[in-house]
């Protein structure tokens, strides 16, 4: 497969992906952001169950996809990164180290790096899509503070440094490259058992 073609079908799934799973990321981060609040700001969230049914009965189905346009964007990004550059990592290892493709060090690598090359783009969105999920509307004004992806960065970028946006990058990498080398190596092994079953 080509390369537009990996990317087009990495931002495509990985887009769908997210736009389908937003409630539950929702309820995920409003939960785990709750314990972090001040005190008189906490909803004291139960469990996923009574999240998910005080959200719909306070504020609306609606509020599940509440930040889906960051989560969803970083997902397309997620799927372009993964997919559509393993490949050319695995030939850069190749190439400079003499690593054969495809085994399992060849992958590992390659993933790494993809995972890094991810987190690096999509950690502002993650950032931005944590901010509009757990926001609640201003005292005085009743108004969300936080309306777009690029409003929120903006925001976050002025008030707080555009460092900001990467707070927690080791564990954000940690976790994405992880995820990627994980879902590379298991996908490897996989095809690597077919072939040798289908020999």
């Amino acid at each position: 497969t080509d390369f537009a073609s990996r990317v087009g079908v990495g931002a495509l799934s990985g887009g769908i992906a997210a736009y389908i799973s937003c409630p539950a990321e929702v309820a995920v981060v409003r939960m785990s952001n709750d314990s972090t609040l001040p005190v008189n700001e906490r909803r004291n969230y139960k469990g996923v169950v009574d999240t998910a049914q005080r959200i719909i009965k306070e504020e609306g189905v609606s509020a599940f996809w509440r930040g889906s346009t960051p989560f969803v964007q970083r997902a397309m990004m997620v799927g372009v990164f993964q997919v559509a550059t393993l490949d050319q990592f695995k030939e850069l290892y190749v190439r400079k180290f003499g690593q054969r493709k495809n085994s399992i060090p060849n992958v590992f690598c390659a993933a790494m790096t993809s995972g890094l090359l991810y987190s690096i783009a999509t950690m502002p969105l993650e950032a931005a899509k944590n901010r509009m999920a757990s926001q609640k509307p201003d005292p005085e004004t009743g108004k969300l503070p936080y309306k777009g992806t690029l409003q929120t960065i903006r925001s976050v970028s002025a008030k707080e440094g555009f460092l900001a946006l990467y707070n927690g990058f080791l564990p954000y990498y940690a976790r994405c490259g992880g995820h990627t080398v994980s879902m590379f190596v298991l996908v490897q092994m996989l095809r690597d058992a077919y072939q040798k079953n289908n020999l």
